[in-house]
């Protein structure tokens, strides 16, 4: 054993052996230079041309200066219980017939009332109340009936539809009470962005819980014509960077394809019927290796083969 030299000993002398080969000059600061600057300053001009935009989140406060007359409409209609979110049924509200059933199964009403909301009291007279100068107006819509606060929102409504533009400084006189007061109101706190800081912190001390905000601008148009405008509806397909808050609308694009297919696309109750499938198709996905036929399927679609092929050859 000792006359045999060990691979150990071969490897020690070739590391040992002097390089007789081509020598070249070798410069760090060179490298550094290209793989930070060049390659930063290519990252950034790509950047710059074909990145998404990183646009500001859309806030009561910025909806109140860009769209005020959707937002007196919209603020009007909350008042009147005629909003969407006003009908829409559990878990917001107890709306007679307006949940989304399959037949007799519904799912909807068996999660009952979980987040209660008084569109007129949450979004409206509850966020006045806690300026500290309140409207007279308030006095006026608290001492009224249901009766007459409908008449007042059903005529302040019609009469916004009407004017130049939908502008509220534009509508002709009419019997509105005290609505053009309390929209007028909470247009000017929505605009000094109190109203976001309220409606976000009415059920916690902490500034975290936005339903009651992003459920107030569902309500309106400004929202979705934004959406529009960056082609967001669901009827355009692409990539988009998500830099707010994780997880953004990428993971949501499996739930957004079945919407824009028939009979999804038009059917009434096109929310269950989504849920119901993508609950399907994720108990499927669970199931696969316990489902026979779909489990062997990569036996018979040997794709792996063809990625690992030089593992197999060597087999």
């Amino acid at each position: 054993m000792s006359g045999r030299s060990t691979p150990r000993r071969n490897d020690d002398a070739l590391a040992h052996r002097p390089w007789r080969g081509t020598l070249r000059e070798y410069d760090l600061f060179k490298e550094l230079t290209v793989g930070v600057v060049v390659v930063g300053v290519l990252v950034l001009g790509l950047s710059a041309v074909f990145g998404s935009p990183d646009d500001r989140s859309i806030t009561l406060r910025s909806w109140a200066t860009s769209a005020p007359a959707d937002f007196v409409a919209t603020a009007t209609a909350e008042l009147g219980g005629t909003s969407d979110l006003a009908s829409y049924g559990p878990p917001y509200n107890r709306t007679p017939d307006a949940t989304q059933t399959i037949g007799a199964i519904d799912l909807q009403s068996l999660s009952g009332v979980r987040i209660p909301i008084d569109t007129a009291k949450d979004f409206v007279i509850g966020p006045l109340t806690t300026l500290p100068a309140r409207p007279a107006a308030l006095s006026v819509w608290s001492a009224s009936t249901d009766k007459q606060r409908t008449a007042w929102t059903t005529a302040y409504s019609d009469a916004l539809s009407k004017a130049p533009k939908n502008d509220p400084t534009r509508v002709g006189k009419g019997a509105y009470g005290p609505v053009p007061a309390l929209t007028t109101a909470l247009l000017n706190m929505a605009r000094t962005g109190a109203l976001d800081g309220v409606l976000s912190t009415k059920n916690s001390f902490f500034n975290l819980d936005y339903s009651r905000s992003i459920l107030f601008l569902g309500d309106g148009t400004y929202f979705s014509g934004l959406a529009s405008s960056l082609h967001l509806t669901g009827d355009q397909w692409g990539v988009m960077n998500e830099t707010g808050n994780y997880p953004g609308q990428s993971w949501l694009w499996l739930f957004s394809f079945w919407y824009q297919v028939e009979p999804f696309k038009s059917a009434p109750n096109a929310d269950l019927l989504v849920v119901s499938l993508m609950l399907l198709l994720t108990l499927a996905l669970t199931l696969v290796p316990f489902i026979p036929g779909l489990r062997s399927l990569p036996r018979w679609i040997p794709v792996h083969r063809l990625i690992w092929r030089d593992y197999y050859r060597r087999r």
